[in-house]
């Protein structure tokens, strides 16, 4: 009997991925781990698959997670926030021995995981971290046009654009924040390098970029870790993530807040009250957003992942882009569903190597796109278009749209 468990399996992305998972047949048993069963029998309950069951965990408790997953054969952690959780759950799989999958994201985290590479291969484990969108699929293209498109790569742009959705936690704008205040990684002039949100080397790499479907905006640096990871398996000069929330209006916001600098952690005294600025900045933008998402009229939630790369290819200058749209679709299904089917192929055998291990290092990126092919519909994806749009500019700036 095979058997995943999905940690964290109520929140957005969780949900989404275990919903992909019951979409295939490859797990005999499919667990919903999650701090709150209530909810996770709710979904068992609304999905209606017999393979489903889930448990109540803790995931700041290691040996309540030990305990739970000891049967599993593969564990896909969708919890966060992973600076806080990824280390503890990890470090946890590798010491029940178990093949792991994750969809971190955060910078910090990333390196911390990392870090247990040696114990991973110890362990005679596999940790695919990271196997979401941004990183995730955007690591997948780029090695598959590096591998079967390209004769050398220069640079990999890595843009995103995202927006609208139903409801923005405190997390959510406290790691934006996070974002705009720490020094953020690139991979530029074939060095690894840091620059500044809003000092001069971070406003030189803002970009005005065309997204399919969902129109034109300036993207900013961005700390995702594909930027210290990508380098490392594809020979190239140049890496760098950008990205922007949507729309401009309620990103400039958090800029704003940023700017004037009402983001301190240390409380000070408002009328006999102590209040910590960082919270109150939060606060205040969560509060504004339904407001500046009815003066814009955004409607729908939208996003876009677009990734440029530019090289050689039979001697002259070639680029490809490829983007990935989605309009009324949320994060959680962009993210959650690719981690799903790192889970497929893992389970598998088409994942592979030991310790931990980013996608680009130890998935074929045909194998991937195969298995979206197959599962995704894509009138649902992009309203009836291929959810994937892939197109090559050359020397002179002709623009072809490929076919996968």
């Amino acid at each position: 009997m095979s058997q995943v468990i999905v940690l964290g399996g109520c929140g957005i992305v969780g949900i989404q991925a275990v919903k992909a998972l019951v979409s295939t047949k490859d797990f005999d048993e499919i667990v919903i781990g999650d701090i709150n069963k209530e909810k996770a029998d709710k979904y068992m309950s609304e999905i209606g698959d017999p393979r489903l069951s889930s448990f109540r965990v803790d995931l700041t408790d290691p040996a309540m997670i030990k305990e739970a997953i000891q049967d599993a054969d593969v564990i896909l952690n969708c919890s966060g926030p992973f600076y806080k959780l990824g280390p503890i759950i990890l470090k946890t799989v590798i010491d029940s021995k178990i093949d792991y999958v994750d969809v971190c994201d955060d910078l910090d985290a990333t390196k911390k995981l990392l870090e247990m590479h040696e114990k991973a291969k110890k362990a005679d484990i596999l940790a695919l971290i990271g196997m979401g969108s941004s990183p995730g699929v955007a690591n997948l293209l780029a090695k598959f046009c590096a591998d079967h498109m390209l004769d050398e790569v220069e640079s990999i742009d890595i843009l995103h654009a995202h927006g609208g959705e139903p409801s923005e936690g405190a997390a959510v704008v406290a790691h934006r924040i996070h974002s705009m205040t720490s020094p953020i990684p690139m991979f530029l002039d074939s060095k690894y390098t840091t620059v500044d949100y809003f000092d001069e080397d971070g406003v030189a790499l803002r970009e005005e970029v065309d997204f399919h479907q969902i129109g034109r905006y300036i993207c900013y640096p961005y700390p995702h870790p594909e930027t210290i990871t990508l380098p490392k398996y594809i020979k190239c000069k140049r890496v760098t993530n950008l990205g922007c929330v949507l729309p401009p209006e309620y990103y400039q916001l958090t800029q704003d807040v940023v700017r004037v600098g009402i983001i301190d952690e240390n409380p000070i005294d408002v009328s006999g009250q102590q209040v910590t600025p960082r919270d109150f900045a939060i606060a205040y933008v969560i509060n504004e957003r339904n407001r500046i998402l009815q003066e814009t009229e955004f409607g729908e939630q939208r996003g876009c992942l677009k990734i440029t790369i530019k090289g050689i290819e039979d001697g002259e200058f070639r680029q490809y882009n490829f983007q990935m749209s989605s309009i009324g679709q949320s994060m959680g299904e962009g993210t959650g569903i690719p981690a799903a089917f790192g889970a497929i192929l893992m389970h598998r055998g088409k994942v592979t190597g030991k310790g931990v291990l980013p996608p680009e290092a130890c998935v074929n990126p045909i194998d991937f796109l195969g298995l979206m092919q197959d599962h995704l519909k894509l009138d649902k994806m992009t309203g009836g278009e291929s959810p994937l749009i892939i197109e090559s500019i050359d020397k002179d700036g002709a623009v072809e749209q490929l076919e996968m």
